[in-house]
């Protein structure tokens, strides 16, 4: 049988695991470029205030899967060093480099959040508003990467498209594992 978005009950449990998962890594990255830039540039800047918004997104789903009772993604340690060496490799090579990470990450983010969003349809709208919401803000963050110089980053679609392939994998194991 064929489905339609919104059709097959969605698995929630799936979607706030690797949701969470993500929140985290998220923050880790930023944590990591953060440890890099220090706080005196307009790039430092603006990746604490995307670190803000990241963390209300962690929170938020870590109540929901406290509420409901939703484990989380036993890789976690793994999206902790991974995420934070993201970051601050990123950072290394440069404030444009960290830009290209978030435009990547977001790119990744939208494409994922839009996919949930088609499989929730009307079943569960405290979830799908949160998700809408926070897409709406991920797709924020990288138009801000965007405009402080991602795509001039070294090797720019090398490194995104790196960084999409390992977000896609991430994605893919955390809603298993």
């Amino acid at each position: 049988m064929s489905w339609k978005p919104g059709d097959r009950p969605a698995d929630t449990e799936s979607m706030l695991r690797v949701n969470q998962a993500g929140e985290y890594g998220a923050a880790r990255i930023y944590a990591g470029q953060l440890a890099v830039l220090g706080k005196g540039t307009a790039a430092a800047h603006q990746v604490a205030r995307m670190a803000q918004q990241e963390q209300r997104h962690l929170d938020r789903f870590n109540a929901l899967m406290a509420e409901r009772g939703v484990r989380p993604t036993v890789l976690q340690p793994l999206w902790d060093v991974a995420g934070f060496a993201l970051g601050a490799a990123t950072a290394l090579i440069g404030e444009t480099a960290a830009m290209a990470c978030t435009d990547a990450v977001e790119t990744e983010i939208d494409r994922h959040y839009g996919e949930q969003l088609d499989a929730l349809g009307d079943t569960d709208p405290e979830l799908a508003a949160d998700i809408a919401e926070f897409r709406a803000e991920e797709l924020e963050h990288r138009d801000t990467a965007r405009a402080h110089g991602a795509a001039d980053a070294p090797a720019y679609p090398l490194l995104t498209g790196v960084i999409r392939a390992g977000c896609r994998v991430a994605i893919e194991l955390s809603k298993r594992i």
